[in-house]
């Protein structure tokens, strides 16, 4: 597991090498040292008709960019890749590599196993709402219902804005099939 690991960051690093252009606008929204990389790679705001044409999917923009390693190999995992480059649109709030590390130890290990897809599944399902819904759209909204059936709770405090408790650290990541907007929290589904 660990040598899959190793290999699919060294893929997903050589990918990122690759696949980042120049033309991308960058900034940095959150302040903060982790995430800079991660704003500054894919921040981009309202895209023009040749820049829709460059757009990645939600996949490969990901792969692309800085702090998602751990994101792509559990899409990879459960199983979701064709639907996440799939016509959508939908809006992703992705976790970070560090949001990943915030997990108990052993938990995203027992989630990577196999006999555990229909659970990891359901967990990234938790962070994808169907349709493209922008920060400006985000901020006024109380909840949103997700592709997993939960709800996530969303508050808004000055500028702030978290989901489920999880600060949004990056916003408005375009891509051709939806948006991305980055968190620092794996989210996780209410059990009952």
């Amino acid at each position: 597991m660990k040598k899959m690991l190793l290999m699919l960051t060294l893929v997903c690093s050589a990918a990122f090498m690759v696949g980042c252009g120049s033309d991308e606008k960058k900034s940095d929204k959150t302040g903060k040292e982790g995430d800079k990389k991660v704003a500054a790679k894919g921040d981009k705001k309202e895209a023009s008709g040749d820049e829709k044409a460059e757009l990645k999917d939600i996949v490969d923009t990901a792969v692309a960019a800085d702090g998602f390693e751990t994101l792509v190999a559990a899409v990879k995992a459960a199983g979701l890749v064709d639907t996440l480059k799939g016509k959508g649109p939908f809006t992703v709030f992705a976790p970070t590599d560090a949001a990943f590390k915030k997990l108990p130890e052993g938990t995203l290990e027992s989630l990577l196993k196999p006999e555990n897809k229909e659970k990891l599944a359901g967990i990234l399902t938790y962070h994808v709402v169907s349709g493209k819904v922008m920060a400006a759209d985000v901020v006024s909204l109380k909840s949103a219902k997700t592709v997993q059936g939960g709800e996530v709770a969303i508050v808004v405090d000055g500028s702030k804005v978290s989901v489920d408790g999880a600060a949004v650290t990056a916003t408005d990541i375009e891509c051709s099939n939806g948006v991305i907007h980055v968190i620092d929290t794996v989210i996780l589904p209410k059990t009952e």
